[in-house]
């Protein structure tokens, strides 16, 4: 029998909550405190219980962390998965080649024994929550040091994992309004997660980077996986006589249909969100930070489209680092536009100038100019660490050799732990095989050309690094090929002799070559000159907004505070509504499959209609998924969402699934910051649309007989 953890925990309320319009991502263990009256009142037919439960099965145990960042959801007895597209999307990509163009023709196992392993991809159920706020914050005197503060909570955090027993779990203490409560999240991981189907590109990245953070959307973003576990249904590696998973709780599939109005729930594991931060943290962003990173990335999206239109080997190779590349690309562009619409830094000031005359006289009266001060302190330092991100670690070599320091290292200790060598030459070998399966050198080379120039272009000159030799005289396109040309980087037989080889010698021979030369130059002024005051003035700024946020419940304790997202599961609900962007457009709540074949272009990778969609929608073979003489795809609903919530269960009143998130529309991106109800629509693919495709366009008819269809 499983071990779980036993711990004695004493809810300490730092921080008043209280559930307003559809804004907030709640924490699952407060739900029946804060949310649950309102969530009833708004059309919700289950409990509290029904989401969260320690002892019985819930809703929440249907739901996973995907990956490193994306959500899932079981829908069958058998271990099924459901997520984005663009979540497998790396999955699908290395199983992707020109003769098995899995991106391009989608894939579909027909039986368990086709489904394709992953070696680097886990999920995660999160098996209980407790809030160890008071027992982490023991004895923490308001008039500690900051050092000292950060070690007392540290020894804190030690005593309750002293008190955790079952090893085969994973336990994370995170923070809450930075660092004014602490919650304690227990999952439990599973490492043999299978490949069972991916529409084309043409469905599951219908539209592509034109059609991404839009609205309308007619996107089929999902794929389906498949959890194994050992004999005994516990968490195993990858083995060939591992079985499907028996979960403790499994969604059911809804196929009644929706209307507008009708209540939402999104479950989840949304990233990261900055709902408190203030005025000049705002313009910051708006005006500097996120119009630098635009340009910088605008450069190389320019470099790898030219080269992907009209190559299908570098379209393979570059799919997932231009999805990468582009999907803050126009988050970015899109969180301009939204804060400038919402006049979000005069909003901002002006709750803060409220604040500063509430706080007059008390202790909470230097914490908005103090904070002013560090952001304009900050403002060179965050443009230095931006463009070193942006630019200089923008580049595929560059961040190649990096992977190598460690290794480096290792070889240039006087006595060498062998086994800690073998360890990580492996590790490489497996990265170094990776890389150059996807690397083009002259894509990374044109991207260097336009790249490096911009940072020194931008960057305050106390972070120039000296890397130019006297011999190129500032010719940066001269030194970049001189670079390339003499880099064992660049080679991939040469990487593979030294590894294999696992000379100590040959290994250290790598600090002389150019391309680790450039890195360890950079990476000085990074380490020395940028990051420990970057670094250093954020964490002011955390102990200050502590105690802004503190101050702000105390001021306005009728109001809503709702903690930023940070990657544990949350609870967001609302409605299903269309909007109103501006004057004279209106757009309703769901879009079907007559607007795919509008957009049909063959002429456009992203737009080409599969011939088989196009069958199925000139015959009308829609089967049971029909509605009014078409397919609903997608719909929109008023639920709080942000990244990591892709592929996250939308939940009808009954805690049906009805369709999964995969987006925000671009009128509301800016809800990171601040929340606009009026504008803030969460995008996600309708499960009949899911359904349809497994079904009629797919013929993996036997998936959908493992779900449990509500009709």
């Amino acid at each position: 029998m499983k071990k779980f953890f036993v711990i004695v925990v004493i809810t300490l309320s730092v921080i008043t909550f209280r559930a307003s319009a559809d804004e907030g991502m709640w924490i699952p263990l407060l739900i029946e405190k804060y949310n649950i009256d309102d969530m009833q009142a708004k059309g919700f037919k289950l409990t509290a219980e029904d989401i969260y439960s320690i002892n019985n099965a819930c809703l929440i145990d249907a739901v996973v962390l995907f990956g490193r960042g994306c959500t899932g959801e079981l829908i069958s007895d058998q271990g099924l998965l459901l997520t984005n597209h663009h979540c497998g999307y790396g999955a699908i990509q290395k199983h992707s080649s020109v003769e098995l163009d899995y991106l391009t023709d989608g894939f579909w196992a027909m039986n368990n024994e086709q489904e394709l392993p992953n070696p680097d991809l886990t999920v995660k159920f999160l098996k209980r929550i407790a809030d160890v706020t008071d027992i982490v914050l023991a004895d923490i005197g308001e008039n500690l040091l900051e050092n000292e503060r950060a070690y007392s909570i540290e020894e804190n955090i030690k005593k309750i994992e002293n008190n955790i027993s079952g090893g085969e779990y994973i336990n994370s203490i995170e923070s809450f309004f930075y660092g004014n409560q602490y919650y304690l999240f227990v999952y439990e991981e599973f490492k043999d997660v299978r490949l069972v189907g991916a529409p084309p590109s043409a469905i599951g990245k219908f539209g592509g980077d034109t059609d991404n953070w839009m609205w309308p959307r007619h996107t089929g973003d999902f794929s389906v996986f498949r959890i194994y576990a050992d004999k005994d249904n516990s968490p195993a590696e990858y083995a060939i006589d591992n079985v499907p998973y028996k979960p403790k709780k499994y969604l059911s599939v809804s196929l009644k249909g929706i209307n507008e109005g009708d209540f939402t729930l999104v479950l989840g594991y949304p990233g990261s969100t900055k709902e408190y931060i203030i005025s000049d943290a705002i313009k910051q962003i708006k005006e500097i930070r996120n119009p630098k990173c635009i340009e910088l990335r605008n450069k190389r999206l320019e470099i790898m489209n030219k080269y992907m239109d009209t190559n299908d080997t570098i379209r393979i190779k570059y799919a997932g680092k231009n999805a990468r590349v582009s999907n803050s690309w126009k988050r970015w562009k899109g969180e301009i536009v939204g804060l400038e619409r919402l006049n979000a830094i005069e909003t901002k000031s002006k709750l803060e100038k409220k604040f500063n005359k509430w706080a007059t006289g008390n202790e909470y009266a230097n914490v908005i100019p103090e904070l002013e001060s560090i952001y304009e302190r900050m403002e060179k330092y965050t443009i230095a660490y931006d463009y070193y991100k942006e630019s200089i670690m923008a580049i595929e070599i560059i961040r190649f050799a990096e992977k190598f320091k460690e290794l480096i290292e290792i070889a240039s200790f006087s006595e060498i732990d062998s086994l800690t060598l073998e360890i990580k030459i492996q590790e490489l070998e497996k990265q170094s095989e990776a890389f150059y399966k996807d690397y083009v050198e002259f894509i990374d080379k044109e991207i260097f050309y336009e790249l490096l120039p911009m940072y020194f272009n931008n960057v305050a000159p106390e972070f120039h690094p000296e890397i130019i030799d006297v011999g190129f005289e500032g010719d940066y396109m001269k030194f970049i090929e001189s670079l390339f040309i003499n880099s064992i980087f660049t080679q991939e037989d040469e990487i593979d002799k030294i590894l294999i080889s696992g000379s100590a010698e040959s290994i250290q021979q790598l600090v002389n070559d150019p391309v680790y030369k450039f890195l360890d130059r950079f990476g000085k002024v990074y380490s020395e000159k940028i990051l420990p005051y970057y670094d250093s003035l954020n964490a002011q700024t955390n102990i200050l907004y502590r105690k802004y946020i503190k101050g702000l419940s105390k001021m306005q304790n009728d109001n809503i505070l709702y903690p930023d997202a940070n990657l544990t599961m949350r609870v967001s609900y609302g409605e299903i509504k269309g909007s109103q962007p501006k004057d004279g457009v209106k757009y309703v709540y769901y879009t079907t499959l007559d607007g795919v074949m509008e957009k049909d272009n063959p002429d456009i990778y992203d737009y080409d209609v599969p011939d088989k969609l196009k069958e199925l929608f000139e015959s009308k073979d829609y089967g049971i998924y029909e509605v009014n003489g078409t397919v609903p795809v997608c719909f929109i609903a008023t639920n709080h969402t942000t990244g990591g919530n892709s592929g996250s269960p939308v939940l009808d009143a009954e805690g049906n699934l009805i369709g999964i998130n995969f987006d925000r529309v671009w009128e509301g991106i800016m809800s990171d910051m601040v929340f606009d109800p009026e504008q803030s629509r969460n995008i996600s693919l309708d499960i009949r649309y899911i359904l349809f495709i497994i079904d009629k366009y797919a013929g993996a008819k036997y998936l959908i007989d493992e779900m449990n269809i509500i009709k």
